[in-house]
């Protein structure tokens, strides 16, 4: 199948194509990046811990640690977008404008199916009209009940104990409300932070996302639940505010740990 991606250019978009696209092989592929998940509102003041996050999320590893790997040990245990590509029919492109002026772009990798991991633009029935076997999301938070962005931090601040990544379909442009297709689970670890469950829910999360890319392509039918026929309706998540983020660290919680991320960018530059 010729399958196109959307993913976002940031470290967990980046640590989950190097487990997923090994998994596709078989299949043509082709991987368009956001430059972003999600905005603050009009006039709202973001507060210091996010621009904190982003900088552990995106700009430490896009300006810094990734140009440095491309220039250094091509096999290392981690790949950056750039090792990646050695997968990938094309070069990896930016997209943020897919409904838009770059509808003509994603249109014309002429894919069968879409794939959406951490993609920062709303898919408007245009763009999810583009793939004739439709578009499969992976939400990193248990749907219903948590939708929107920064599903784990929810999940964490509500004292669950699991966490849960949540496979479904893009049938409009309702956010996260598609039919769900399955879950994969991560085990809370009181000691880790946030960023670090994250990332580790997507390997589990990208195994399931396979088998059912392996199911499309054999012609079966995806069995998915609509979550209108749920009890529990759930509830959409914006950023948090200063106020939810000094209420998570007070239980304990951080939401980036340096050693944790320390310890991953060797990974992009050593066979480890």
């Amino acid at each position: 199948m010729r399958i196109t991606l959307l993913s976002n250019r940031d470290l967990a978009s980046c640590v989950a194509l190097n487990t997923l696209l090994p998994l596709l092989q078989e299949h043509s592929l082709r991987v368009f990046l956001s430059s972003r998940v999600g905005k603050a509102g009009a006039g709202a003041t973001k507060p210091e811990a996010l621009d904190t996050l982003k900088f552990f999320e995106q700009d430490l590893f896009n300006q810094f640690v990734f140009p440095a790997a491309d220039r250094g040990e091509s096999q290392a245990a981690l790949q950056t977008f750039k090792g990646l590509e050695r997968f990938l029919e094309e070069p990896i492109e930016e997209l943020n404008d897919i409904n838009g002026d770059g509808l003509a772009r994603f249109a014309a990798t002429a894919p069968d199916l879409v794939l959406s991991i951490r993609y920062g633009v709303i898919l408007r029935e245009v763009a999810i009209a583009v793939p004739g076997k439709g578009v499969i999301n992976l939400h990193s938070g248990r749907l219903p009940n948590y939708k929107g962005v920064m599903a784990t931090f929810r999940a964490l601040m509500h004292g669950d104990s699991e966490l849960n990544m949540t496979l479904h379909t893009i049938d409009d442009s309702g956010i996260d409300t598609g039919k769900i297709l399955g879950y994969s689970t991560l085990e809370v670890d009181t000691s880790r932070s946030y960023l670090w469950h994250v990332l580790g829910l997507y390997e589990q999360g990208c195994e399931l996302l396979a088998q059912a890319v392996a199911k499309v392509a054999a012609g079966e039918a995806l069995a998915g639940v609509e979550q209108a026929t749920l009890a529990n309706a759930g509830r959409y998540f914006t950023f948090p505010t200063q106020e939810e983020l000094t209420a998570f660290t007070d239980q304990g919680w951080r939401l980036v740990d340096s050693d944790e991320v320390l310890a991953l960018a060797r990974q992009f530059t050593t066979n480890e």
